[in-house]
């Protein structure tokens, strides 16, 4: 079954729905959330993406990124899509609204009205990627990857280096 997602004027009011790969051919702006955890320690739990994926495959990413499905709330999203892609859970705080055109390679854009949360983990969880979503999970600190993105920005998705340093600030 296709997946779809809400799409949305410039002020995350909702217009509609689409199928969520013909919005990203489009380059249609539309509802996302992405969640970044960090142990008390200020390590980040980043993830590769799948080689599978229809866009940004062996990228280096945040914990983990959707979208709300037609109906569904924010935060119950956010919750549910940290489960069924790393196996964990915790507690969620919304921490930026933002917009952004991203250009993710063949011919498809990420043009979303980003929710982004930020969730406290201590790095002995134990994580159960799903293959499918995820190739490796890995806890990092905050420095390491602040360096590597600056000799690798290409190694990263393309929203994980645009809201990586905004969320610093809210730690």
């Amino acid at each position: 079954m296709a997946e779809h997602v809400i799409l949305v004027d410039e002020a995350d009011r909702e217009l509609g729905t689409m199928e969520k790969l013909e919005a990203h051919r489009r380059g249609l702006p539309h509802r996302a959330f992405s969640i970044f955890v960090f142990s008390p320690d200020r390590q980040c739990l980043i993830q590769r993406r799948a080689a599978g994926k229809y866009h940004s495959g062996g990228l280096w990413s945040n914990a983990c990124c959707g979208h709300p499905r037609p109906g569904e709330d924010m935060d119950a999203a956010a919750g549910r899509r940290l489960k069924d892609e790393l196996g964990v859970a915790c507690d969620l705080r919304k921490v930026i609204e933002t917009r952004y055109d991203l250009d993710v390679g063949d011919g498809l854009r990420e043009a979303e009205y980003n929710h982004t949360y930020l969730g406290m983990l201590d790095t002995g969880a134990a994580l159960r990627p799903d293959p499918e979503e995820c190739s490796a999970a890995r806890w990092m600190p905050v420095g390491d990857i602040e360096e590597d993105m600056a000799t690798q920005p290409n190694a990263y998705s393309a929203w994980f280096v645009l809201l990586f340093p905004k969320v610093l600030v809210h730690l």
